[in-house]
């Protein structure tokens, strides 16, 4: 009689089993999304820092009659860029970049690329934005595939 008065309560093994094996298709599903999401975002970042330098430039020309050359790093770390004696613009964080010059500051093409992005995108004084896909360097300031240039080949970038 004593034992038909005491339940057991809890979960069997099999429910268990079957509550983790759910929970890990769901994982394998979200987790590639996620991935994709992040590599979209710091393309966006390189993208958007691009048409600020792109930006800058235009602001020293209107000043100075010239445009400016910076510098540029391969690091990603965060910097501000003095253009025409105003601290003007600066990268994001991961984001490398360089901007070239040429016929006395007549010219320039700008290059930036997101360590962890598989884009790299460029501009140029002509207005000329492109990219380029499936590029994994660390940054556009690696001078690799013609990034050192003072225009931008719109055989290599397509445009956005």
């Amino acid at each position: 009689m004593l034992n038909l008065i005491k339940k057991e309560k809890g979960f069997t093994l099999i429910e268990l089993m079957i509550v983790v094996a759910i929970i890990g298709i769901l994982a394998a599903i979200a987790i590639p999304q996620f991935s994709s999401y992040r590599i979209k975002a710091f393309n966006s970042s390189a993208q958007s820092d691009l048409k600020n330098f792109m930006t800058a430039e235009e602001a020293a020309y209107a000043d100075t009659q010239g445009y400016v050359a910076v510098p540029g790093t391969s690091s990603g770390t965060p910097a501000r860029i003095t253009v025409a004696g105003m601290t003007a613009v600066g990268n994001s964080k991961g984001v490398g970049y360089t901007i070239n010059t040429a016929n006395s500051g007549a010219n320039y093409a700008a290059f930036t690329g997101h360590g962890q992005g598989d884009k790299q995108f460029g501009g140029d004084d002509s207005g000329y934005v492109g990219v380029k896909k499936g590029v994994a360097i660390a940054a556009a300031a690696t001078g690799a595939n013609g990034e050192t240039a003072t225009a931008v080949n719109s055989t290599t970038y397509k445009a956005l």
